[in-house]
């Protein structure tokens, strides 16, 4: 800080500091070209006369009139905090803030959405033209929710092709896949009685995204089997009514048994304590649940689904139509 002497003196804070700077860190006194490379030359105080903050007070400053005279005659040392480096992005002075989330006692889209709706409008009251964004982990899984999105869209629309294919219909492929909602129903069921969604926070883990999206291409196979079943009964010329009550139980012990075995086979990983595990176990909660819990739903949906449909059928057709498989 400027002593009253010091601004008698026409001595500036800026020139102070500038002078300050010039003899701990160097100025720059010429540039030497060698080769393709710039070799710049620093001028600064010995080492000696550098080494402490002691040595701040024992400098000359130079007055606008050309004289020197020592620092502590015109200015005192303040110790206090300041940045260390100045960051700047497009111009703009940019701060980063970080901090490691204790999951065992927060759950970090809480945290993130205390910050967005509390604190930061409060900085940005205070402080006008201020930005910010999420960076980080919060980051990183945005950009992967997105691109897992798109990705998602289009595996439903394979899915979708090839069913058309095989049943050569536009309709039943749509009841073959109605059972994926439900699965992603039972996998957040999972993720609640597992204790990883606590409260009204929705907040699934991307690798529980990863594994919702490789239960879309696991819940269909219940369906495409039962709807195989009923045409190929209604081409040996079997009522639609009977095959309809005769499907489900037909097929029920195939069913839960791959549904089982595959619940069953998931089960060790899901009560997995290791930490190796632990990255894994959404994943495996998401296909686990997801699987028990479409397929229940199935064994009722679909059928139901498929009255529906030759309803709709023989009101706007005139007649039901079969399909081949």
């Amino acid at each position: 800080e400027i002593k009253d002497a010091g601004r008698t003196l026409d001595l500036t804070l800026a020139d102070l500091a500038r002078q300050v700077r010039q003899g701990f860190y160097g100025d720059e006194a010429q540039r030497i070209q060698r080769g393709r490379d710039d070799i710049r030359v620093m001028v600064r105080y010995p080492e000696a006369e550098r080494r402490s903050l002691a040595d701040v007070e024992n400098m000359r400053i130079r007055l606008p009139n050309g004289t020197e005279i020592p620092f502590k005659t015109v200015a005192d040392v303040q110790y206090g905090r300041a940045y260390a480096s100045i960051k700047r992005v497009d111009r703009k002075r940019v701060v980063s803030v970080s901090a490691d989330v204790d999951e065992t006692r927060a759950v970090p889209g809480e945290i993130n959405s205390e910050l967005a709706s509390t604190v930061i409008p409060k900085l940005m009251r205070e402080f006008p033209g201020l930005q910010f964004r999420f960076a980080g982990q919060q980051r990183e899984r945005n950009e992967s929710l997105g691109s897992l999105r798109v990705n998602f869209t289009i595996a439903l629309f394979a899915i979708y092709a090839l069913l058309a294919v095989q049943f050569r219909s536009y309709s039943q492929p749509a009841i073959v896949m109605s059972a994926i909602p439900f699965g992603v129903v039972g996998a957040v069921i999972g993720h609640i009685v597992m204790g990883y969604i606590m409260g009204t926070t929705f907040n699934l883990s991307i690798l529980s995204m990863f594994g919702i999206v490789a239960l879309s291409g696991v819940v269909v196979n219940d369906s495409l089997i039962m709807i195989d079943l009923i045409n190929r009964e209604r081409r040996g010329g079997v009522e639609l009514a009977q095959v309809l009550r005769d499907c489900a139980t037909r097929r029920f012990r195939p069913i839960m048994l791959t549904t089982l075995t595959t619940f069953c086979g998931l089960l060790p990983m899901i009560t997995e304590k290791s930490l190796q595990a632990r990255f894994l176990i959404p994943m495996a909660i998401s296909l686990a649940f997801g699987v028990m819990f479409a397929t229940c739903i199935t064994l009722l949906l679909v059928p139901s689904l498929y009255m529906i449909l030759e309803d709709v059928k023989s009101r706007f057709f005139g007649k039901s139509q079969i399909m081949d498989g």
